[in-house]
């Protein structure tokens, strides 16, 4: 990883996830800090990255870097524990049924692919498919069918649904520049997992890295074959002989 995308590119990316993820425009606007529930969420988020090797957190806190390296490490992953929170705490309604709904739909996701999912592309594309769900049911459908002003959505479903009461579900409206500002967290979200791929990419077993050259990494046959040809240390041959 290069020290300008460990010390300023992604530490930035994921602090603007944390600012814009907590930003809600209404009657007024206000920061919303997330709740006690998506760090629990953020956690499982960070095991399934690391299983999947999207985040190797070996290449950034490690014994062989200086203390100065594994400060920058630890800033780093502070700041995407911190983002992975606010993003959950974004696409998640704040209150009320649709938030525990919402809430248990994440936990028993993230849990099914943390037990299932190792590859790198699909754990990104499949996260990528769940937040961007999640961003247009809370963004496009909720906020359509709680308007006050009604839009074509709230129209449709008040016919199919007539007599039926959404005031249960308890959710409550945001200005149209939520969604636009929730729309570029997600997209700066996924920016930074991309960039955290990318320098995990490299890390493979057998790679060089801390003590790969390390007692017994040059074994039986390391060489190569034909690296000693047949007879070039035989029997009364000796360095030097042509």
């Amino acid at each position: 990883m290069t020290v300008v995308r460990e010390c300023f590119i992604l530490p930035g990316l994921f602090l603007t996830v944390v600012l814009l993820g907590g930003f809600r425009a209404a009657d007024g606007v206000r920061f919303v800090t997330p709740p006690v529930m998506t760090l629990v969420l953020a956690m499982l988020l960070l095991g399934c990255l690391a299983r999947g090797r999207v985040l190797a957190p070996e290449r950034l806190m490690h014994s062989a870097r200086s203390g100065l390296e594994n400060v920058s490490g630890l800033v780093v992953l502070l700041t995407l524990f911190a983002a992975c929170a606010q993003v959950f705490n974004l696409v998640t309604p704040e209150s009320g049924l649709l938030h525990a709904l919402f809430t248990v739909f994440f936990f028993v996701q993230l849990l099914t692919t943390l037990a299932a999912v190792r590859d790198r592309v699909l754990l990104l594309r499949g996260l990528s498919v769940l937040l961007g769900s999640a961003f247009l049911l809370r963004f496009v459908v909720l906020e359509s069918l709680y308007s006050p002003d009604g839009g074509t959505l709230q129209r449709v479903l008040a016919v199919l649904m007539e007599g039926v009461t959404l005031g249960t579900l308890g959710y409550a409206p945001n200005a149209p520049v939520t969604g636009y500002v929730a729309f570029v967290a997600l997209a700066l979200f996924i920016a930074g997992l991309v960039l955290l791929a990318q320098d995990s990419e490299s890390l493979v077993p057998g790679s060089l890295g801390p003590g790969s050259l390390g007692p017994g990494s040059l074994g039986p046959g390391s060489l190569g074959p034909g690296s000693l040809g047949p007879g070039s240390l035989g029997p009364g041959s000796s360095p030097g002989e042509s």
